[in-house]
């Protein structure tokens, strides 16, 4: 996987090297993305098809020979080889593609854990980052929400790797480390002086220096202070804030839900809604709903990055859907004219 993940994120910085701007190049990345998928897409929409057709044959059968197992294997095995139809069609292309979001995951999430480190060093510096903004989102490495400072979350930066903070450690300048340390020292009375990055073990040494400092840094304070009135708003199980300085807009998670409805709309075999299939119809009724609220969680709880990247694969994957069921809808009354007009001449 981490190979995967490591050739998606130089394609990443290598679309950036051009565009300039990380927002535009996950646009562009996404759509050469699904341009390559796009044959297991039609592969698994032409199985998908396929299954809702002998569907009604197969709940026939079921019926048939609900009391002997046997005989009901052998005759869908049977159907299935006259239908030329394999269980695998529909849901393996889907499966192969999995490894490819969670890897794109991992992209995402190793670009933002450089940028994010970057600008708390910035911060540490006395300074303001300059952040890397798409449209309404002012920090693409922060989610797209009220509930999101634009500046880096603190209690995050104890899920970044050593490696991650030692790297980027190192492209900084001597003149500006000695800022950073000397900054800290100022506002961390028994810091030692010294930053290790080289280790697990060294980094959590310092980590409570760095964010003892970072909290006191006026810019910093700043960018992640509440809105009066919204310091800790209680919802059920959820506890939340709405910042003065916030990220984002919440449309990234809106449209997630949205399109991964409209999805949903267009092949509702991808949810296992299969018109009249015995067991399956509450299983995807569930799914049909399971799918637009995980959606927005995940693009709520992700950077934007990683929620814009959502948002546009689920759009196109929605509009090739369409086409693609438009291709199959035609063929399909292509092959019924041709069996009418054999049937004419018999």
């Amino acid at each position: 996987m981490s190979a995967i993940t490591n050739a998606l994120t130089n394609v990443i910085q290598w679309i950036y090297s051009i565009i300039h701007n990380y927002g535009w190049s996950i646009v562009i990345f996404t759509m050469l993305i699904r341009l390559v998928l796009m044959p297991l897409d039609i592969s698994s929409r032409k199985g998908m098809r396929k299954m809702s057709k002998i569907q009604p044959q197969l709940n026939a059968l079921q019926k048939k020979y609900a009391n002997d197992k046997a005989k009901l294997q052998q005759k869908q095995s049977e159907l299935m080889r006259k239908e030329r139809y394999n269980p695998l069609s529909g849901c393996l292309p889907l499966l192969i593609q999995m490894p490819i979001l969670f890897a794109m995951f991992g992209a995402m999430r190793a670009i933002a854990n450089k940028e994010v480190v970057a600008q708390v060093f910035q911060f540490l510096q006395g300074q303001t980052p300059v952040y890397e903004g798409w449209m309404w989102v002012k920090n693409i490495w922060m989610a797209d929400s009220l509930f999101a400072s634009v500046a880096p979350n603190i209690n995050a930066l104890q899920t970044i790797g050593h490696d991650v903070w030692y790297n980027v450690w190192n492209t900084i300048s001597a003149a500006d480390q000695a800022a950073i340390v000397q900054n800290i020292m100022q506002h961390v009375p028994d810091f030692q002086s010294t930053l290790d990055f080289a280790t697990a073990d060294a980094l959590k040494a310092v980590m409570p220096s760095l964010q003892a400092a970072l909290v006191q840094m006026p810019d910093y304070l700043a960018q992640v202070t509440p809105m009066a009135g919204f310091e800790n708003i209680n919802m059920i199980l959820f506890s939340f804030k709405v910042f003065e300085q916030f990220n984002g807009l919440l449309i990234l998670p809106v449209l997630s839900g949205a399109s991964q409805l409209l999805m949903t709309k267009i092949n509702p075999q991808a949810t296992g809604q299969q018109p009249g299939a015995q067991g399956q119809q509450g299983m995807g009724n569930f799914m049909k709903y399971f799918f637009p609220l995980f959606s927005v969680y995940i693009t709520l709880t992700s950077n934007a990055a990683f929620a814009l990247y959502w948002v546009v694969s689920n759009l196109i994957a929605t509009g090739m859907s369409y086409f693609i069921n438009l291709y199959f809808d035609k063929k399909d009354k292509q092959a019924a004219g041709t069996q009418l007009e054999e049937g004419s001449v018999k």
